[in-house]
């Protein structure tokens, strides 16, 4: 994950913008619509023109940023109806995807899940939210990578990022372990094997995000 390579190891130039880039976008402090000025980002970070162009291609490919006729890049809208269609279509595949999973759980699966949730723990600990929001990722994108069903896990790529986006800035009303707990509780019923209560949990979770939809 971004975070941890940045931490762990020297990166390029441009994986280096793109990281500080996403990350403000993430957060909100580039707001929709906030145009990104390739030579102005070249003279913020001290880096030359190319590094700055292929990291604002990496945000264009996942959303993050759309191309403005004759005015370069801007930082695309977030909808409240767009998340509302995505906790919906995720209301009616992640279940499925969760049950696939727990058809062939295994023990590596338990294990992996219950390290998910001891960094949730340890991301509120050391105070790095940008963290927590990439393992709720991982703990979720883990029922569509272990479900076998490469369409629902190619559905999966394509929407994380919005929905990174958007729990990014809602996650900040929310603070201690209400997330990690959250999961842990969903963990619990996975292991219990009960499908059918498992996925009640799942989604009414995702009611919880639906509020700040209208």
């Amino acid at each position: 994950m971004e975070t941890a390579n940045l931490a762990r190891a020297p990166i390029s130039l441009s994986e280096h913008v793109y990281i500080s880039l996403k990350k403000k976008i993430m957060k909100g402090e580039l707001p929709p619509g906030h145009r990104l000025i390739v030579l102005e980002i070249a003279g913020e970070f001290s880096v030359s023109q190319a590094p700055v162009r292929e990291a604002l291609e990496r945000l264009k490919q996942e959303g993050l940023i759309v191309g403005k006729t004759n005015k370069g890049s801007a930082v695309s809208e977030i909808t409240a109806k767009e998340i509302r269609d995505i906790y919906e279509l995720r209301q009616l595949i992640e279940g499925h995807a969760l049950r696939a999973m727990m058809k062939a759980l295994t023990a590596e699966d338990i294990s992996r899940l219950e390290q998910i949730v001891a960094g949730m723990r340890a991301s509120v600990d050391e105070g790095d939210p940008d963290r927590l929001v990439e393992l709720d990722m991982a703990f979720h994108g883990y029922f569509y990578e272990r479900s076998g069903n490469e369409l629902l896990q190619d559905i999966w790529n394509s929407i994380k990022t919005k929905i990174m986006r958007f729990i990014t800035i809602t996650n900040q009303d929310h603070k201690g372990y209400s997330i990690p707990n959250s999961h842990t509780e969903l963990l619990e019923l996975i292991k219990t094997g009960d499908a059918d209560r498992t996925e009640e949990k799942l989604i009414r979770g995702f009611d919880f995000y639906k509020q700040y939809t209208g």
